[in-house]
């Protein structure tokens, strides 16, 4: 009778997780939503108080113009396909700069035995404690110097080292027995017939991994671009939905800011989708 209280207690108290998820969910979902709605609208409709809830006729007709024309007005923004381009490069740089920099970064501090091999890594892996805006200027200055302002080698140059990434990777490394290198020691395999043929493979889970979080960072970069570019032409789709949101008289496109914002949100999306398996197993795998 005891256990079968306990049971019907814990059936009726299952609601609660529930109700806690299904409120988190909406609050996250509904403000992407309006935003698909209001991208489905013209301008008159969505300034419109209260803006009406339900998609409207003209999707097709706002997401052609956002991808082939962009924004007008103040700021003439690129077509939504070119800032969706650039930020693509921006994404995809950062992701493979970072996760190749990090390995052979990794590797090296572990399986490389050479004087100061610890300062080097406490020296990567003290710029954690160091803000973006330190790092900001001095970065801003060599890049000036060495004429990247306006190119793509700016934009995604000086932000593909990664301490985290490289951290991830050391601690990983160690966990690689040692039996396995004087096996391929014994075998005649070099340094980087190691690295490309036993800890490439054994790492893939932890790259997949990185590499969802590190595109989306990537994908997200706004205050970096905004300082190195000065023509519309490469900016990133973040800071062109910011620069199309218009601070004078001049109106602002909505229908487009909206209709662009969906448009960046594809990617990563695609992304989380493709790589969720091998995501959440490289976060939770312990078997290597």
């Amino acid at each position: 009778m005891r256990t079968e209280s306990i049971n019907a207690i814990g059936r009726n108290s299952n609601w609660v997780p529930h109700l806690v998820l299904w409120i988190g969910v909406f609050i996250t979902a509904f403000p992407l939503y309006i935003t698909f709605v209001a991208s489905t609208l013209l301008p008159q409709d969505i300034a419109q108080v209260p803006m009406q809830m339900l998609p409207g006729a003209h999707l097709w007709d706002n997401y052609v113009e956002a991808w082939s024309k962009g924004a007008t007005g103040t700021y003439l923004s690129p077509p939504g396909k070119t800032l969706l381009f650039n930020s693509l490069i921006v994404a995809l740089v950062v992701t493979f700069g970072k996760i190749t920099v990090s390995l052979l970064s990794a590797y090296a501090v572990v399986f490389f035995k050479f004087p100061g091999r610890m300062i080097f890594f406490w020296m990567i892996f003290i710029t954690l404690m160091l803000p973006v805006e330190v790092r900001i200027l001095p970065t801003y200055s060599v890049v000036t110097d060495l004429h990247l302002i306006n190119s793509y080698a700016g934009l995604t140059l000086p932000i593909i080292a990664s301490a985290t990434a490289t951290l991830l990777f050391r601690q990983f490394f160690l966990t690689i027995p040692d039996e396995l290198v004087e096996a391929a020691k014994i075998d005649g395999a070099g340094a980087m017939r190691f690295f490309k043929d036993v800890v490439i493979p054994l790492s893939r889970t932890n790259i997949a991994a990185l590499f969802v979080i590190l595109f989306i960072y990537g994908w997200n970069q706004y205050l970096w671009p905004l300082l190195i570019t000065t023509s519309n032409s490469l900016d990133v789709v973040v800071v062109a939905i910011k620069k199309m949101i218009g601070t004078g008289a001049e109106p602002t496109d909505w229908h487009i800011v909206m209709s662009t914002t969906v448009l960046a949100l594809l990617p990563p999306i695609l992304v989380i989708i493709v790589m969720q398996k091998s995501f959440v197993k490289g976060l939770t795998d312990t078997e290597k």
